[in-house]
């Protein structure tokens, strides 16, 4: 088993590192209410269920779900580019899909389909591949990049092992190579955030960055174009410029700036189309920014989703993760992985 060299992260770190999954969480579930509405401009989301899965309210979609397959295999400390973890990874997802989840993706459930019930995380991207090839060598869905959170958790010690590891799970469903550093810059932000407590400018993730030039070009127009503008927002470009842009144009209130999170969610929200990707993506950045603490508290009672666990199931994973798989100095989380979080 191939373990990471774990960091050692302040109290403040690790409520940032933990609101990683609960904010991406609360945000996939507040805007599944939403989804592929167009007339949101004077929205003010709330946890209102509904959505294309019926969802209860609180409870997350498939976006939260995969997530959670993928930090399943980094709680237990695991290096996420290995073959042991990709293979872990890609039997959760077929795990989680072979329950018939109400809401799925096209490109995923087409390749999750092809993997068949017990995949290899070889055999998972080889079915990606081939689902790539037959859609003309397109596969740049937004599915890979709303589940990445965790994957920025798993290597917060080595940004350089973080984009292999982000490509490497991303190649799973999307073998377009563009899903995949969608993902590795998104986690390089993640990450930047996770340990300073402030949003990355483009010098802070500019040397890990796959295809510097474009990603450069990409974040600047998110930065210069209001939210509205990024409709296109079920392919991960699209979805990474809305989320993007939404932080960004959302201002930090002078009163309680860890409002910015709850704004910056109901922003992305608003833009329309695909609202809990995207509002899913933003949260993952906007929780590494403003910790687990700034998710609502109405919120983070009432989360849930597959495979059974709470939000504060989400909040031991991301602990764990952070931790190497150890638990703290006092016991907590007294789990078995996830038959207990």
């Amino acid at each position: 088993m191939l373990k990471r060299w774990m960091m050692d992260l302040s109290t403040a770190q690790t409520d940032r590192a933990c609101g990683v999954l609960l904010a991406s969480a609360a945000g996939d579930a507040l805007g599944a209410g939403y989804e592929f509405r167009t007339d949101l401009a004077d929205v003010v989301p709330a946890m209102i269920g509904g959505g294309l899965g019926d969802f209860a309210p609180g409870e997350w979609t498939d976006d939260t779900a995969q997530a959670a397959a993928i930090a399943v295999v980094a709680a237990d400390g695991l290096d996420l580019r290995s073959p042991e973890a990709l293979d872990r990874i890609a039997a959760g997802f077929a795990d989680w899909y072979a329950g018939g989840p109400a809401d799925v993706g096209v490109q995923t459930s087409s390749v999750l389909a092809r993997a068949g019930a017990s995949p290899t995380g070889a055999g998972m991207a080889e079915a990606a591949k081939v689902v790539h090839d037959h859609n003309g060598g397109r596969s740049a869905g937004n599915g890979s990049l709303m589940r990445t959170g965790p994957v920025a958790l798993a290597h917060l010690d080595d940004p350089a092992a973080l984009v292999e590891a982000a490509m490497a799970v991303s190649a799973l469903t999307h073998h377009q190579d563009i899903a995949g550093e969608a993902c590795a810059v998104w986690c390089l932000m993640i990450r930047h955030a996770v340990l300073t407590g402030d949003l990355p400018t483009w010098d802070d993730i500019a040397p890990w960055v796959p295809s510097p030039e474009r990603w450069r070009d990409l974040l600047a127009e998110a930065e210069r174009r209001e939210p509205s503008y990024f409709v296109q927002n079920g392919w991960a470009v699209g979805a990474l410029q809305a989320a993007w842009s939404a932080i960004t144009h959302t201002p930090v209130p002078s009163d309680v700036p860890c409002g910015h999170l709850q704004d910056g969610l109901a922003t992305a929200i608003r833009i329309g189309h695909d609202t809990d990707t995207v509002a899913a993506i933003a949260g993952a950045l906007l929780g590494a920014r403003w910790g687990m603490t700034a998710v609502p508290g109405e919120w983070r009672r009432i989360l849930h989703g597959w495979p059974g666990i709470t939000g504060k199931g989400l909040e031991k994973l991301a602990y764990l993760t952070v931790n190497g798989g150890e638990v703290g100095a006092y016991g907590w989380p007294k789990v078995d992985r996830i038959a207990e979080v």
